[in-house]
C-alpha cells in the first residue's frame, strides 16, 4: 500500500479518494474548502490539510481532480503548492480535464525537480467514481505510468497509456467531442419521436438494440423523456471541455463542424438557466424551440 495525497474532494474526488482508503492506502486530502477535507477524514479516515504542499509531503503519490488550467497551476506551483512539498522521485497524477498544453507546462516544471507527471483524465461521471468504475485515459513515460497504474485501479475499471505527456488529454478530448455528438443526435432522436406521436420508450426498446444504441441511449434516455435533467455530468463543464476541444483543433488543423455547433446548442441552455443540468439537457432546447 502507498502513501497518497488527493486534492480535490467535488463530486468526483471526493469518492475517488474514498476508494484509496478503502483499498488501505494512506490518505491525505487538501480541498479548498477546508470543512469538505475534514468531512471526508470523518468517513473514511486519514488526515487532511490545509495547503496542497502540506498534504503532499511526504506521499509517493499525488493525485489530483480540480476544475480546469488555473486551478490545476494553483494547486501545483508556488510557495504552498504540491510540487514544493514533493520529493524527487514522487508522482503527480492528474484527473483534471485540462488542455494538453498546460498538462506539457506543468510536466516540465514537474520534471525540473524530479517530479514524475501523469495526465490521467476520466470518463464515467459521478456514478463512475462512486462505484470505481472509470476509464482513465493516460500520458506521460512508460515508467511513471507503470508505478501509478496500481494505485488508480482503485477507481478504475480501465486504464490506459495512450503516449507522451498530454496524450491522456487529447484522448479525452476525442471522447467528450463524440459525446457532443451522440448526445445532441439522441435528442433529436427522442424529440421527433414525441413531436410524430410516439412512445419513446417503446422506440427506445426497438432501437436500442441495434446500430442506433449507446451508453447514452440506455443511460439517459428515460430522464430525457421525463425532462429530468440532474443525472450526470453538468453542461457549465462540458462547455469548458469543448473550449478545449475546439482550441486544440484550431491548432492541429482538425475541422470540428458538429463540435463547434454543439457548443453553441450548449450555450443555449446555458441561456435557459440550465448550466448546471447535465449534459442530456441538449433536448430542452429543442422543447423549447418548437413549443
Amino acid at each position: 500500500m502507498a502513501k497518497v495525497t488527493f486534492l480535490g474532494l467535488g463530486v468526483m474526488g471526493y469518492p475517488m479518494a474514498g476508494h484509496l482508503a478503502a483499498k488501505g492506502h494512506e490518505v491525505t486530502v487538501y480541498n479548498r474548502t477546508f470543512a469538505k477535507a475534514e468531512a471526508w477524514v470523518k468517513e473514511h479516515g486519514g488526515s487532511a490539510a490545509k495547503t496542497p504542499k502540506e498534504a503532499a509531503e511526504g506521499a509517493e503519490f499525488v493525485m489530483s481532480c480540480v476544475g480546469n488550467d488555473d486551478d490545476l497551476r494553483a494547486v501545483c506551483t508556488g510557495d504552498d503548492g504540491a510540487f514544493a512539498g514533493m520529493a524527487e522521485g514522487t508522482i503527480f497524477v492528474d484527473h483534471t480535464t485540462v488542455s494538453a498544453a498546460v498538462t506539457r507546462e506543468l510536466a516540465e516544471v514537474a520534471k525540473a525537480s524530479g517530479i514524475a507527471f501523469v495526465d490521467a483524465p476520466v470518463s464515467g461521471g459521478q456514478a463512475g467514481a462512486e462505484n470505481g468504475q472509470l476509464v482513465i485515459m493516460c500520458g506521460g513515460t512508460e515508467e511513471a505510468y507503470g508505478r501509478a497504474e496500481p494505485v488508480m485501479d482503485s477507481y478504475a475499471k480501465l486504464c490506459k497509456r495512450l503516449g507522451d505527456s498530454g496524450a491522456g488529454q487529447l484522448c479525452k478530448s476525442v471522447n467528450q467531442i463524440c459525446i457532443a455528438g451522440l448526445v445532441q443526435g439522441l435528442a433529436e432522436g427522442l424529440h421527433f419521436a414525441q413531436k410524430a406521436g410516439l412512445d419513446g420508450r417503446d422506440v427506445v426498446e426497438v432501437i436500442g438494440g441495434g446500430a442506433a444504441g449507446s451508453w447514452q441511449m440506455v443511460n439517459r434516455y428515460e430522464t430525457m423523456l421525463d425532462d429530468k435533467f440532474d443525472f450526470g455530468f453538468a453542461v457549465d463543464w462540458m462547455r469548458k471541455d469543448l473550449a478545449i476541444c475546439l482550441a486544440t483543433a484550431e491548432e492541429t488543423g482538425a475541422s470540428l463542424p458538429v463540435t463547434a455547433l454543439v457548443d453553441q446548442f450548449y450555450k443555449d441552455v446555458q441561456n435557459m438557466g440550465g448550466g448546471r443540468r447535465d449534459t442530456s439537457s441538449l433536448i430542452s432546447r429543442l422543447r423549447k424551440l418548437d413549443g
